[in-house]
């Protein structure tokens, strides 16, 4: 029996990535009933609405499944800093017929020092809960694991992994670069750019904690390949966004089943922090003449709007469509039949 298996309850080495504003209770119950680790992402939501969240997932499947939460570094806020980028973005919110805000504000807050939340998760008590862009402090750490959750976070090297390690974690999920939407790295400026498969073998040679391997894998034979590296079990995301439970929009879905899922790239021009998705504007144009951006999430304020005044306006040159490297192997499928379809891949590769 796979260790990891065994502690969380599952029956299949599947995770389903948080992938906030795409995945919902629906699609986390799915996977979780298909003998996967379902996830719903919490961090863009207020404490109210993650405990609406894991509420409407517990009526959905009496399996186990992962709330996700942000833990990043809260934005600095600069007024001069923000007005160059919304000066710079006008001209492009003019010519989809939309005017740029008049000003941008960090849209949700980090779950660092954020006791609302920790009061939601331990009234709540998701089966596991899983950090990204950090760590929280030891004593929420503590706090949580005294409620008996499973807690797991997200690596993209070894140092961090350590971290982790040393915080009390139960679970690692080694972030390659081939991920699509934001990796976990915990400070952007020092991203080593570790693909899965080197991140896997390095955190499993040097860490005692179980590894989950993600980025890049859409498919049997790369959770056949993430586990002959020494993980136990894998994290997939775009393979899942055109699945009917998920929230992605019709153009989001058209997009990934198109030529253009074959050219993801990476930006922080949407957020403020790096990110894979599908290339557009956000990813080239947006880079001439640019100025310094804002901290992330307040970045992303202004991001959505771009975005929103694009979708009004019938276009994708700025539409967010995170996607992994391996987005055009993404399938059309409920995400209890592609569950089927991985674990009957996974299998015929032993």
């Amino acid at each position: 029996m796979n260790p990891l298996l065994e502690k969380l309850g599952i029956t299949h080495p599947i995770f389903l990535a948080p992938m906030a504003g795409v995945s919902t209770p629906a699609l986390a119950a799915a996977v979780s009933n298909a003998g996967g680790l379902g996830s719903i992402g919490l961090g863009a939501c207020t404490a109210e609405k993650a405990a609406e969240q894991i509420r409407h997932t517990y009526d959905q499947t009496e399996h186990p499944f992962n709330a996700n939460l942000f833990c990043h570094r809260a934005a600095d806020k600069d007024p001069t800093r923000e007005q160059a980028w919304l000066s710079y973005l006008a001209p492009h919110f003019a010519a989809l017929g939309a005017t740029a805000p008049a000003q941008i504000n960090e849209p949700y807050p980090t779950f660092i020092d954020n006791e609302k939340m920790l009061a939601a998760l331990l009234q709540e008590k998701p089966p596991a809960v899983s950090f990204h862009f950090g760590l929280p402090s030891e004593a929420f750490i503590v706090a949580l694991k005294n409620a008996g959750i499973t807690l797991i976070a997200t690596a993209t090297s070894l140092e961090e992994a350590k971290l982790a390690e040393s915080f009390g974690i139960d679970i690692l999920v080694a972030q390659g670069i081939e991920a699509g939407g934001h990796r976990g790295v915990f400070n952007p400026d020092r991203d080593e750019e570790l693909g899965t498969l080197a991140l896997v073998r390095l955190l499993s040679c040097q860490s005692r904690l179980p590894i989950v391997a993600a980025g890049g894998i859409m498919d049997g034979a790369g959770i056949r390949a993430a586990l002959s590296l020494g993980a136990s079990a894998v994290q997939m995301g775009t393979a899942f966004i055109l699945c009917p439970e998920s929230a992605a929009s019709d153009t989001y879905r058209a997009a990934l089943q198109s030529e253009r899922a074959q050219h993801t790239n990476i930006t922080a021009n949407i957020s403020g922090r790096p990110a894979r998705g599908i290339t557009n504007h956000f990813y080239n144009e947006l880079n001439l003449g640019a100025p310094p951006l804002p901290d992330y999430p307040i970045a992303y304020a202004a991001g959505k709007a771009l975005a929103l005044a694009d979708a009004k306006a019938g276009t994708e040159d700025f539409a967010v469509q995170w996607a992994g490297q391996g987005a055009p192997l993404a399938r059309a499928l409920p995400a209890a039949s592609l569950m089927a379809t991985l674990v009957a891949e996974l299998n015929a590769t032993s």
